[in-house]
């Protein structure tokens, strides 16, 4: 099958200005068509921090040379199919893209399952190919914020029935954030208490996960704002850091960090912590952590990060979505209401993800 003949548009930043309302809306090239490649018509697509980070400037300036394409939480009907893609996806199935669109498929971790620590990975977004046909490589790859997306089915997980997509969408980079860790350190099970910092995009869903894993979960919040919506969650305590944590020592196997400040102290939430627990990160934090070793030392505790998840671990959190009846907090845009709802996701507004509908292509309000 060769490469279709669709139109490809999204909304790009071009300045500084885009996540302030100037985000334009411009066609573009795909990357070149290869066989084990897949079409996919996007019906929603979350709006990510990493999103806002990137258009924003905040990880650097625009590159007025690549597109500038984002959203990596994708949901989408396929609509073509490459000859080398095995039967598993075929023409019509709705399937869901994370952060990671490739990876090399031949190194010990691609082949044990665990592509996101590939050496070689290649980003949903602004991110070169580097697999595949020559004439694919060192294309920059295009986001969510389009009517189509084009890329490796194997980065494609088919999304089973019966799950609201629009609530799937945002599960794909800010849930699988959170439910990796939370499988790696066994939520439920080794680690039968879990902590919360940051009650937010990606905390709201380490809430609901840890909760259907079995784990007695704690929210942590810098002050008592995010009670309610914690309990509602399902949160089984709550600490506000401003009245301390007093009462609350050694009472967590497991903490989930979720928030992303330029500097992060680590050393308050320490005394959380049980002996052999964990503080995992998996908000970016951009200066370097200043950890003092004896907190480390004293109860064999650690402080650790984690990246995203493969295709199999999105394949497993979706179908813990499916078991457990799991829903995301999302309010939903249209995707022509962009350049309104990246300013609002900058003022802080998502309770607790926005995501884009695309109506053209049949998503749904």
């Amino acid at each position: 099958m060769s490469s279709s003949d669709r139109n490809f548009e999204g909304w790009a930043g071009v300045d500084d200005r885009a996540t302030k309302g100037g985000m334009v809306l411009k066609q573009f090239q795909p990357k070149p068509w290869d066989d084990n490649d897949i079409e996919v018509k996007v019906l929603y697509c979350g709006i990510c921090g990493s999103d806002v980070h990137s258009l924003s400037g905040s990880w650097g300036p625009l590159d007025p040379s690549k597109p500038n394409i984002c959203g990596h939480e994708i949901v989408g009907q396929v609509v073509q199919v490459g000859t080398k893609v095995d039967t598993s996806v075929k023409v019509g199935d709705y399937v869901g893209i994370g952060a990671q669109s490739d990876s090399c498929r031949q190194c010990e971790w691609c082949l044990n399952g665990e592509e996101e620590v590939c050496a070689s990975i290649t980003w949903t977004m602004n991110s070169p190919f580097q697999h595949g046909n020559a004439k694919a490589a060192g294309f920059i790859s295009c986001g969510g914020f389009a009517n189509y997306w084009r890329g490796p089915a194997q980065f494609a997980v088919k999304v089973p029935d019966g799950l609201d997509l629009g609530s799937v969408a945002p599960m794909l980079c800010g849930g699988i954030t959170v439910y990796s860790p939370l499988e790696q350190y066994g939520a439920g099970t080794r680690a039968k208490r879990v902590g919360v910092i940051g009650i937010g995009g990606l905390g709201h869903y380490a809430v609901l996960f840890a909760k259907a894993m079995g784990a007695e979960v704690t929210a942590i919040s810098r002050g008592t704002d995010k009670m309610e919506d914690a309990k509602k969650l399902g949160a089984d305590k709550y600490i506000a850091m401003s009245e301390g944590i007093k009462g609350h020592e050694n009472s967590v196997d497991l903490i989930i960090c979720t928030i992303n400040p330029d500097t992060l102290d680590v050393l308050p939430y320490m005394p959380l912590l049980r002996p052999h627990g964990t503080l995992c990160l998996v908000g970016i934090v951009r200066n370097p952590l200043s950890v003092p070793c004896f907190s480390l030392i004293s109860g064999n505790r650690r402080v650790a990060g984690s990246n995203v998840g493969s295709p199999a671990a999105i394949g497993r959190m979706l179908q813990l979505v499916v078991d457990k009846k799991i829903e995301s907090w999302v309010q939903r845009w249209s995707f022509n209401d962009i350049n309104k709802a990246l300013p609002a996701f900058e003022e802080g507004k998502p309770r607790f993800r926005f995501v884009m509908v695309n109506t053209e292509n049949g998503g749904k309000l």
